[in-house]
């Protein structure tokens, strides 16, 4: 099974201009990803899919393949679509490149249901971890998840979800974003086009809940940071500095 790991990243943020290029301890973000995703010996190759072509330079200069895409995408996963209309795999693997604490372990979570030999493989995966700082459960920028007894999700969203109606503190997940997509299921994906309930929350995976697809969430145990503004940035680099 050939398995392409993609890190979709692009320099136009709205939040975060050139956030792929962030610096955290003498290498840019998108640098962090790449070695990590590079660790996971089950990949047969990792791509940087940008528009930029800054992006394409430091590539460049640090040795990392890298892959031109249109800059007309409105999603990560709409640009791995088009690098999977040009590079053929039996699985694509979507690596956010503003995730630079996930490690090679967390990862590799994704693949679990692909790599085993028990049921049929899910359309897609995505991972979740539980949400262990207050401040995630209110922060929209974090995307909490909901999923029924099949670990399947229910329902994606930047608000507090489930909402304690009584109080209380129910256990929440939020999204780790690593998706990975069969090839008939990222065609899919392209082919449905962004949905009503897609663009109000702007999470890319409601495509598929709307659409009534299945995605697998798996549950990790490592907690990680996604960086969304700056103070997050900030946020990230003593975390991950503070352990070297």
């Amino acid at each position: 099974m050939r398995i392409l790991a993609v890190i979709p990243a692009r320099f136009k943020s709205s939040r975060f201009p050139g956030k792929p290029l962030a610096d955290i301890g003498g290498k840019p973000m998108i640098a962090w990803v790449y070695a990590h995703a590079r660790e996971v010996a089950e990949f047969d190759q990792v791509l940087v899919a940008t528009d930029d072509e800054r992006i394409r330079d430091a590539c460049q200069t640090l040795g990392m393949d890298f892959i031109m895409t249109d800059p007309a995408h409105p999603t990560g996963t709409d640009r791995l679509g088009e690098v999977a209309r040009r590079t053929k795999a039996d699985l694509y693997v979507n690596i956010q490149g503003d995730e630079p604490m996930l490690e090679a372990a967390t990862i590799r979570a994704a693949l679990a249901p692909y790599l085993s030999s028990e049921g049929p493989r899910p359309p897609v995966t995505n991972l979740m971890t539980r949400i262990r700082r207050p401040e995630d459960v209110e922060a929209p920028t974090v995307i909490k998840v909901v999923v029924n007894a099949r670990s399947e999700a229910l329902f994606m969203s930047r608000a507090p979800i489930p909402f304690a109606k009584k109080g209380g503190d129910p256990a929440r997940y939020k999204q780790v974003c690593v998706y990975a997509f069969t090839p008939e299921a990222l065609s899919r994906f392209c082919e449905l086009g962004s949905g009503r309930v897609e663009q109000v929350e702007e999470i890319e995976l409601l495509r598929f809940i709307e659409a009534g697809m299945p995605v697998r969430m798996i549950e990790v145990e490592r907690d990680t940071t996604a960086v969304d503004t700056p103070a997050d940035l900030e946020t990230v680099r003593r975390m991950m500095l503070g352990k070297a």
